[in-house]
């Protein structure tokens, strides 16, 4: 990149490194260490026309949860009604929402973004 004059750099973390919950501290730890990472080598990597930043999905239905579903003793569509009901807006998320916020920054539209957090949750850490 610095050879190329410059791009974007973009994390995947989490919800959970942006806030706490009472399992996996390993995951959340991990997740909030992706964000000061993006954040400390905006600042390193700004004077070469590189931006990072971090992307904090909340949750997104995808095989991995729906797995978690199918596992699930009170069923899909009970384990999905639950996650559901977690988001203010009313439902979880599909890969193509957090995939539309990648494209924002890795684009020349997000050109004066850098070190920032892009929360994708339907509203799950406003509460």
């Amino acid at each position: 990149m610095k050879n190329a004059g410059g791009g974007s750099i973009i994390n995947m973390s989490s919800i959970y490194g942006i806030v706490g919950a009472s399992d996996l501290p390993p995951y959340h730890a991990s997740k909030g260490a992706v964000r000061l990472m993006s954040k400390n080598d905006a600042l390193l990597y700004a004077k070469d026309n590189i931006r990072v930043n971090s992307v904090h999905p909340g949750f997104i239905w995808t095989p991995l949860v729906e797995q978690l579903a199918e596992d699930s003793p009170e069923g899909v569509a009970a384990f999905r009604k639950h996650l559901d009901s977690r988001h203010p807006i009313g439902h979880v998320g599909e890969p193509d929402d957090i995939a539309y916020g990648v494209l924002y920054l890795a684009s020349e539209e997000s050109k004066f973004v850098t070190g920032s957090e892009l929360v994708i949750d339907g509203g799950y850490t406003a509460q």
